[in-house]
C-alpha cells in the first residue's frame, strides 16, 4: 500500500478570530458634594464625553440615588454610551478613590473577574451601566472617600473588538513610500521649474506639484489670472524656515522634525514651529496640514502657550482649538499662570471679545451656579433630569428613549 505523505505544516492554510479590548480612563471630579444635595432622585451630574474604542461615553452621578423608592439613601453612579453605536460590547470599572494614602478604593470592575455572560451590551446611544445602589450615603459622607467636600471616581472602560487574521500567500507588497520619493525630489531640487523668494532665502520647488496640493498655488500659476510661465515669487510675511516647513509638508504629506528646517541649533521650540505653520496652512489652503497643526497644539497646550494659541485659533477660524484652549484656561488651577503670561495681556488688548467668552465658560464652570440654574452645561458637567425621565442631556439620549441598565 502506497504510503500518503502529509503536507508540510508551512504549506498549511489558518484563520483566527482575535478579541480583545480597546481601554481608556477618565476621572470625574466632584467639588461641592453637599451642594449637589437635595437636587432630587433621577437628577444627575455627568462628566464630559470620553472616547474609548471609537465611541464616546460619559459618567452619571446621581447625589440622591437614581430612584424615587430609595429615599435618597444611596448614592448612584452609571457609565453611558454617549454617541450612536448599536450592541456595543464593553467591559467596566468604577472607582472611588481614597483620599488618604491608604488606597482603600471602592472597586467595582468587570476586568479582573470572569463574566457569567459574557461582557455588557449597550444597545444603542443613551444605554447604561452601573449601580442604582452604588454607596449608602451616610456611610459615603462619613469616609474617607469624602474629602474638603471633594469625590473623586475614576472610570475605565474596555470596548470589545474582534479582528480576523489569516495566512498570507504571495507577494508581500511593502508600504507606500511615494511622501520620501517626493521628499528627495524636493531635496534634490530635479526639475524646478519655480523660484520662492523669502527674505534672505530662496527655495526652488515644482509648480504642478504645488498645484495639486494647494489651490491657492493652482490659481497662482495656472488659474484665470496665473502665469504659467512664472519663474520667481516673492513670499512676504512668513519666515524661511516655515515656508520650508510647509513645502516639506507638500512633498511628503507629513509635518518636519524641527532640525529638518533649522538644523542642529533650533532657533524657536517646536510648538512655536506649528504655531507658525497653522496660519500658513489656512493662508495657502492647506487643510490636512492645518487639522494636524491644531491636533499638535492640543497636544501642547501648557499655560505658557494657550495664549497664543488660542488667539491663532480664533485668527485662523479654528473652532475645537479655541474650545480647547477656553476650557484649559478656565480651569482655575491654570487661570492665574495664563493671566500673567505675555501672550494673555497681548490677547487681552487685541481682542477684548475672547475675555467675554472665556469669562461665560468660567462662570458655567461654577458647579454652585450650575446648580441653581439647572440643566445648563459647564465645562466638565451636566445637571439635567434622568435619562429614562424623558428630560435627559441632549448629547446623550436626544430621542428619549429607555435605557437599559445593570444594577
Amino acid at each position: 500500500m502506497e504510503e500518503v505523505k502529509e503536507e508540510p505544516w508551512d504549506n498549511s492554510s489558518w484563520s483566527r478570530s482575535v478579541s480583545e479590548t480597546v481601554n481608556g480612563s477618565h476621572e470625574l471630579t466632584i467639588k461641592g458634594y453637599s451642594l449637589s444635595k437635595g437636587m432630587g432622585a433621577g437628577r444627575y451630574i455627568t462628566s464630559d464625553t470620553f472616547s474609548v474604542g471609537g465611541y464616546d461615553w460619559a459618567v452619571y452621578f446621581y447625589p440622591d440615588g437614581k430612584n424615587p423608592e430609595d429615599n435618597s439613601m444611596y448614592v448612584s453612579v452609571f457609565i453611558a454610551l454617549a454617541s450612536e453605536g448599536t450592541d456595543v460590547r464593553a467591559l467596566f470599572k468604577l472607582t472611588l478613590l481614597d483620599q488618604t494614602s491608604k488606597g482603600n478604593h471602592k472597586v467595582h470592575s468587570h476586568f479582573d473577574r470572569p463574566l457569567e455572560s459574557g461582557p455588557y451590551t449597550l444597545k444603542y446611544r443613551g444605554s447604561m451601566w452601573g449601580y442604582k445602589r452604588f454607596f449608602k450615603r451616610p456611610v459615603l459622607e462619613n469616609s474617607e472617600y469624602l474629602k474638603d467636600d471633594c469625590l473623586v471616581m475614576h472610570c475605565t472602560v474596555g470596548v470589545v473588538k474582534t479582528r480576523f487574521e489569516r495566512s498570507k500567500h504571495g507577494v508581500v507588497v511593502p508600504a507606500s513610500d511615494m511622501g520620501k520619493d517626493f521628499k528627495d525630489l524636493f531635496e534634490s531640487q530635479v526639475g524646478c521649474d519655480i523660484v520662492f523668494k523669502v527674505k534672505s532665502e530662496s527655495f526652488k520647488a515644482h509648480k504642478l506639484i504645488l498645484a495639486a496640493r494647494s489651490p491657492v498655488f493652482r490659481a497662482q500659476f495656472y488659474g484665470l489670472v496665473g502665469d504659467p510661465c512664472l519663474e520667481e515669487v516673492v513670499v512676504e510675511d512668513i519666515e524661511p524656515f516655515i515656508f520650508k516647513a510647509m513645502l516639506l509638508f507638500i512633498y511628503s504629506d507629513k509635518i518636519p522634525e524641527i532640525y529638518e528646517v533649522m538644523g542642529s541649533i533650533p532657533m524657536c521650540s517646536y510648538t512655536v514651529m506649528v504655531q507658525h505653520l497653522l496660519a500658513a496652512a489656512d493662508l495657502y489652503n492647506l487643510d490636512r496640514l492645518k487639522m494636524l497643526c491644531e491636533s499638535r497644539l492640543c497636544e501642547e497646550i501648557n499655560t505658557e502657550t494657550v495664549a497664543t494659541t488660542l488667539s491663532l485659533a480664533e485668527q485662523h477660524h479654528c473652532p475645537q482649538l479655541k474650545a480647547i484652549c477656553l476650557k484649559f484656561i478656565a480651569n482655575p488651577k491654570n487661570l492665574g499662570a495664563v493671566m500673567q503670561s505675555e501672550a494673555f495681556l497681548h490677547l487681552k488688548d487685541s481682542c477684548p471679545t475672547m475675555l467675554m467668552e472665556l469669562l461665560e465658560i468660567f462662570a458655567s464652570a461654577d458647579h454652585t451656579s450650575s446648580l441653581l440654574l439647572s440643566r445648563k452645561r459647564s465645562v466638565s458637567s451636566i445637571y439635567g433630569q434622568d435619562l429614562t425621565d424623558g428630560g435627559g442631556a441632549e448629547s446623550v439620549n436626544p430621542n428619549c428613549r429607555r435605557t437599559r441598565r445593570r444594577t
